[in-house]
């Protein structure tokens, strides 16, 4: 059975979750903020997180950014600020999907279904290595080398880069690689694309022309 850790300082939200968690077989930990909850990922193991964004002490964002040290877990924001900027910054530090107060438990579960399959998938596949001159992209191990030294990819990136690179050729648009990368369809935000390709293209030095813009529609991988 996996395990969901849901960390929020609301008591409430908590049990309301943990309720939903139950219901749709998952065994849970809790922690009332951050510290706890880096605590919880040394002790237990956790197969997805649930991070509030604002709480006491540590916050979740801070949580995340000292979680990711110790290992990738797939991780779900829940914040009552729903700027741009904060989802941004959620995004570069790595989680996999942010969702703004006040929410429907149900939806969460739909998009924390999405998100296991996809990791569980991912691990399922065939070691595979693939060159593109100086760039060496390793699917299974998730490491990206850029002559020969290791690229900084968030998990995310990682993500991104995987689906252009096994669409290689094909035109993707914004609208497709936010609905196949981030699992779900994602209405009006379609700057997280070019927020993430922009990051991406950074991390892959001199060859970022790998990754081409189709100006009007979207990006596709050559």
């Amino acid at each position: 059975m996996q395990t969901i850790l849901i960390v929020d300082d609301e008591k409430g939200i908590r049990d309301i979750l943990k309720e939903y968690a139950e219901f749709n077989g998952y065994a849970y930990e809790e922690a009332s903020n951050g510290f706890e909850a880096i605590q919880k990922v040394k002790e237990k193991k956790i197969d997805l997180i649930i991070m509030d964004v604002m709480m006491p002490g540590l916050d979740g964002f801070g949580a995340v950014k000292e979680i990711k040290k110790i290992s990738d877990i797939p991780t779900i924001m829940l914040s009552a600020r729903g700027e741009e900027y904060d989802k941004l910054f959620g995004f570069e530090l790595g989680i996999d999907d942010y969702v703004t107060k006040p929410f429907s438990p149900r939806e969460v579960f739909a998009r924390i279904g999405v998100i296991i399959k996809r990791k569980s998938f991912q691990k399922e596949q065939v070691n595979e290595k693939l060159v593109f001159d100086g760039l060496e992209i390793d699917l299974t191990g998730r490491i990206v080398l850029v002559d020969g030294e290791r690229a900084p990819l968030t998990p995310k990136e990682y993500d991104l880069l995987f689906y252009l690179v096994r669409n290689k050729g094909i035109a993707m648009s914004r609208e497709k690689l936010l609905q196949e990368v981030w699992g779900y369809d994602f209405y009006g935000e379609n700057r997280t694309v070019d927020t993430h390709i922009k990051m991406l293209r950074g991390n892959l030095g001199k060859y970022r022309d790998h990754i081409v813009t189709l100006r009007g529609m979207g990006y596709k991988f050559e």
